[in-house]
């Protein structure tokens, strides 16, 4: 033997031999091997593995000789597989819970079902239609078994679960995960269906009082030895494992109680039913022997359920001596004793029994009450607070937030009300030298952080604070405050200057940080980062990120050298830009008053770019006034200041685009036409497309009133000077400046342009988009090919969607969203869009339409749209309101036979005796005896007599017209 051959022969005899996994087809060949798999202590493969195995096999389909897969077969082999998979769980005792951890929802359901075919349960029967109490016993444990299951699935499937990710290894099984999801889907939507017969079923067999007996593996062999055998032991009232009727209702008691807790959230009732169940649960678990045959219930859940019962019940009673710290804490809410909660979380300090984020919850929802109104909690939350950070302190957690908002300006009896809580949450006897030095820390701490110095002596002076602290400690802290009473209060006179701010003591960084991300006062931001920098030798502009600059302005910022100054400018900056988002225009113009004082000493550079952004402040911030209603012009200032913007030629300074829109955008709302056409330098306009845009506009504008002094080709004289082969803006920037826009004849020039670009690329005359001052724009484009059809009809329908936002009373705009609708044959829409704007101009059609806004074409798009909506009677209607009636349209809507509309109710708004005399003749060819009395009896009516003035059947007509329209205007509004 070579040296390799005895390595290799040494290595495997001393490595222990595994015994070779049984596959399952051996089960097949040998009967009795199942039983003895069954005995070792770790079977292998484990009993739900094999039931797994076995019914995989069993259900695997065939396919015959033309390849087409068949069901599979109802042969012996696939039975005694099935048998097979059900012994394996009577070995485990029908355990719903070992078998609800080991199979699938779609393999359980398989096994049951089959537990209900052998069981001899009556097919095509509900189960809520069987009387248990006369079946054979191991029938209706069949029975219930399966129900339990039925409402258990239910529960566990409203559980949040991960969804697991598949890896590369198993990207080709995402179709069986998806297959097998589509089946339990299924499974789940039949069970939910089904899930009152379940209770019921469960229910009913609460009222069974003899004991129940569910298959073994001996009733199992038995059933497959032949019906004869199986009708006489399996069915008899002795043959499979006894379990007692107090063991089996006390398991269906829990399964009915979680099913009713999982429906109390949309049926509040419900927990009381569930509380019942919980409470018979309980009363007889203590009757059954230690280790029951069948009864597995989760000892901590039930517990968890009681407790949740009895508190969304109001059950409790804080006098029960078996009340949780929860229940406790929750009946205090309920019945309002605030004072109880606060003494309950004093003593918690000691105790520690509710968890940190359970005490943190129930400040949160009282403060939720305060913010809806409930102002009397207020000084609830305000204690609840201080009670929490006080556990927090003892507990080494970092205190919260709304607790260092609290301490900013604290009153002499919250700081008394602190000490006291600090006090009782100390136990004298039984308190660790680790806790006691926790709460030193804290008192000393809370010293530190009070600014007022007669409320730091009162914590100084307090008994607890002289036990706790050592005297080196209470000496350092006393000098402290002694500086601090001899400094002399900043806050009560002006600073002659934005450096004069001297630093208070030091405190704690992560403390001072979170002061510096809350305050909105410049003087303290300088305040709090010179004790930072006193204290730590970083950057500070990184505490936050959500403390953003624009990237134009960064470099110049970092450029500077001096640390301090550096992290001042950048925090004013951002936290003023942050006031300016959220529309907080007053501490914005503080804060960016106090970057520019300070900048001005030493960068032009950032000086001038402060001034940019306060310039920006002042026009968003008069834009948003005339945006909610203010109609007053801007101060004349303001104008000079931004044309002072549009016309600078200042190198080297970093300018944001925005900048120049948002001037752009301000002075075309305000018609300052005039400077953007002939004023603004040619170099800007070429740089900043907004600009560029802007002056397009204003000079589009500029002519509109006169009479569109156009060149030969149609075009107005400087619209023509744009090279039509580039773009100025993307289309998303082109809508976000648009959308700063609020002046009606800008807007209205933008919509007309592109709904003509819209007409011409879409090739479409019969439905073509209308709007006004149409002929000021070119009929055809050169390069139609290179321009996106589906972005210019995008463009179309968000700008006026826009416009009406702005004004939905604006008629021109109103036609022109109704054309959109049409032309996209959202007919509905349409129609609303073109009643809407013949309402607008006629005082809800009191006074007539305009016949400028309701023309022959608009008239003709409302008859198509009734058409196509079927509303025949409606288009007959409308015919008559053509300046020259359209008999045959009208004629041929009437022959319709079927209409959506109200047909003879609409018959009074005719005042045409033709389109009458048509209605009574084919009514009476119909044999509609009733509708042609409706229509003669409008023909019969005086004032639509033909002899009559034609100032009265101008009335007639008037009025009907008037009727019509606001009866269509109820239809669609």
């Amino acid at each position: 033997m070579s040296a390799e051959a005895a390595d290799r022969e040494a290595v495997t005899g001393s490595r222990p031999s595994t015994p070779p996994q049984t596959s399952w087809f051996e089960f097949l060949l040998d009967p009795s091997l199942l039983e003895q798999h069954l005995q070792k202590s770790h079977p292998d493969p484990s009993p739900v593995q094999l039931v797994i195995q076995f019914l995989e096999q069993a259900s695997k389909p065939s396919v015959n000789e033309q390849n087409l897969v068949q069901p599979p077969v109802d042969n012996r082999r696939n039975r005694t597989l099935k048998l097979l998979a059900l012994k394996v769980a009577a070995h485990l005792r029908w355990d719903l819970d070992v078998l609800e951890k080991g199979l699938t929802i779609p393999v359980l359901n398989m096994l049951l079902n089959e537990l209900l075919c052998v069981s001899k349960v009556p097919p095509g029967v509900k189960h809520v239609d069987l009387d248990l109490s006369t079946l054979p016993p191991t029938t209706a444990m069949a029975v219930l078994i399966y129900n339990r299951w039925a409402i258990r699935t239910i529960v566990l499937s409203s559980f949040p679960e991960k969804q697991t990710k598949p890896g590369p290894h198993q990207l080709n099984m995402i179709n069986l995960v998806q297959q097998e999801k589509e089946l339990t889907d299924n499974i789940l939507t039949v069970l939910k269906e089904q899930a009152s017969d379940s209770i019921m079923v469960l229910e009913g067999a609460l009222n069974i009082k003899k004991d129940f007996y569910i298959h073994t593996l001996h009733t199992l062999d038995l059933l497959a030895a032949g019906p004869s055998t199986a009708n006489g032991e399996t069915e008899s009232s002795t043959a499979g494992l006894r379990i007692s009727a107090d063991e089996l209702h006390c398991q269906v008691h829990y399964d009915l109680g979680g099913i009713y807790f999982q429906q109390g959230c949309s049926d509040p009732s419900a927990y009381e039913k569930a509380q019942e169940h919980f409470c018979k649960t309980r009363e007889l678990l203590t009757k059954l022997s230690p280790d029951p045959l069948h009864c597995h219930l989760d000892e901590k859940r039930l517990a968890g359920y009681w407790s949740a019962c009895r508190a969304l019940t109001g059950s409790s009673d804080p006098s029960d001596s078996q009340l949780t710290p929860y229940g406790l804490i929750n009946n205090l809410i309920k019945t309002q004793n605030y004072q109880g909660l606060i003494d309950a979380f004093i003593k918690d300090n000691v105790a520690h029994s509710l968890p940190n984020n359970f005490r943190h919850s129930v400040q949160l929802e009282l403060l939720h009450r305060v913010q809806q109104g409930d102002r009397a909690l207020e000084e609830v939350c305000h204690k609840l607070c201080l009670c929490n950070a006080v556990h927090d302190a003892l507990e080494g957690q970092v205190l919260s937030v709304r607790f260092q908002q609290l301490l900013l300006k604290p009153s002499k009896h919250t700081i008394s009300f602190l000490l006291e809580v600090c006090t009782k949450s100390l136990d004298k006897e039984h308190t660790s030298e680790t806790s006691r030095r926790k709460m030193a820390l804290f008192l000393k701490n809370l010293c530190e952080r009070l600014e007022e110095v007669p409320l730091a002596y009162m914590v100084s002076s307090h008994k607890l604070f002289m036990e706790l602290l050592t005297d080196e400690e209470k000496k350092t802290l006393l000098d402290q405050m002694r500086k601090r009473s001899a400094t002399v209060n900043l806050s009560a006179k002006p600073l002659p200057s934005f450096y004069d701010i001297p630093a208070s003591a030091s405190v704690n960084i992560g403390q001072l940080e979170q002061q510096l991300i809350l305050s909105l006062d410049a003087r303290q931001i300088r305040q709090i980062l010179i004790e930072l920098h006193g204290m730590a030798e970083r950057s500070f502009w990184r505490v936050n990120s959500k403390w953003e600059v624009p990237s134009d302005y960064i470099n110049v910022i970092l450029a500077i050298k001096d640390n301090l100054t550096r992290d001042l400018v950048y925090i004013l900056m951002a936290k003023g830009l942050h006031c300016v988002n959220i529309k907080d225009f007053v501490h914005g113009r503080q804060l960016f008053t106090a970057c520019l004082e300070l900048v001005t000493e030493f960068s032009p550079k950032l000086r001038q770019v402060m001034l940019n952004e306060m310039l920006l402040l002042e026009v968003r911030a008069h834009e948003t006034g005339a945006a909610e209603g203010s109609t007053e012009r801007p101060p004349p200032d303001l104008v000079s200041r931004v044309r002072g913007y549009l016309e600078m030629r200042i190198h080297d300074i970093p300018l944001r685009q925005v900048v120049g829109e948002e001037c752009v955008a301000f002075m075309l709302n305000w018609r300052e036409n005039e400077y953007l056409t002939l004023q603004v330098p040619t170099a800007l306009v070429n740089n900043n497309p907004y600009i560029k845009l802007g002056q397009l506009l204003a000079a589009t504008c500029k002519e509109l009133p006169s009479q569109h002094k156009r060149t030969s080709d149609g075009r107005v004289s400087l619209i023509k000077q744009r090279d039509s082969s580039l773009g100025i803006l993307p289309r998303s920037k082109f809508i976000t400046f648009v959308k700063k826009l609020r002046e009606p004849l800008v807007l209205t020039t933008l919509i007309s342009l592109f709904v003509r670009l819209h007409s011409i690329v879409r090739v479409d005359i019969v439905n073509e988009v209308t709007a006004e001052h149409l002929s000021i724009w070119p009929s055809s484009l050169a390069n139609i090919q290179s321009v996106d059809v589906e972005a210019v009809a995008v463009t179309v329908k968000e700008l006026v969607t826009y416009a009406l936002t702005l004004n939905p009373n604006n008629q021109s705009w109103l036609i022109t969203q109704a054309d959109i609708y049409f032309v996209t044959n959202q007919y509905s829409a349409a129609m609303h869009y073109y009643l809407q704007a013949g309402t607008v101009c006629s005082d809800y059609f009191t006074k007539p339409v305009p016949p400028d806004v309701y023309t022959d074409q608009v008239l003709k798009r409302m008859i198509k749209c009734c058409s196509v909506l079927n509303c025949h009677t409606q288009v007959a209607v409308l015919c008559q309101f053509l300046r020259e009636v359209d008999y045959m349209t009208a004629f041929k809507a009437l022959q319709e036979q079927t209409s959506h509309d109200s047909m003879d109710s609409f018959y009074q708004y005719i005042w045409d005796v033709t389109i009458l005399e048509y209605l009574t003749h084919i009514h009476h060819k119909r044999g509609e005896i009733e509708k042609r009395q409706v229509a003669i009896k409008a023909i019969g009516q005086t004032e639509l007599n033909s002899s009559n003035p034609e100032e009265v059947l101008q009335l007639a007509a008037q009025k009907r017209k008037k009727k019509f329209l606001q009866a269509m205007a109820k239809l669609y509004f």
